[in-house]
């Protein structure tokens, strides 16, 4: 049996070619985990006065479990509980879901210890990314 042709093409990306991609990936995630991949979430910090989304945190579903994507907190506001609090309302929504945990990233120049003082725990590392910092993957499993 001859290979098919194939076209392998490097291009700029699009959101249609990112969708394509990843359509063709789930649709075979799915057919080994019989998973479909949930809902995104998010839990917002707004301007009282304006409404305008000032930092927040993202969140998707990794089978089973929750994995946080990005958490911003304006620097003039770090130290006043916001991080703790946008963390506390993600793992809400993590157990309401029935999710095994939360995960997630960060490197070293960022919020490690913060996450650590919430019960996260280091489960890998990536040496000498990003201009020489470390990155690492921690996770918090609930009971």
């Amino acid at each position: 049996m001859q290979n098919p042709v194939i076209d392998v093409v490097i291009s700029d990306t699009s959101p249609e070619d990112r969708d394509a991609v990843l359509d063709v990936l789930r649709t075979y995630n799915r057919a080994q985990t019989g998973r479909v991949r949930g809902a995104d979430f998010a839990v917002l910090l707004r301007d009282p006065e304006t409404g305008s989304v000032i930092g927040g945190l993202y969140g998707e579903e990794s089978y089973g479990w929750a994995f946080i994507k990005y958490l911003v907190v304006p620097e003039n506001l770090r130290g006043l509980g916001l991080g703790s609090r946008l963390m506390e309302e993600a793992e809400e929504i993590a157990r309401r879901r029935g999710f095994v945990g939360v995960w997630l990233d960060t490197y070293d120049f960022q919020a490690r210890p913060f996450y650590e003082k919430l019960g996260y725990t280091v489960f890998g590392e990536l040496e000498g990314g990003a201009g020489a910092h470390g990155q690492f993957f921690l996770k918090k499993r609930f009971a």
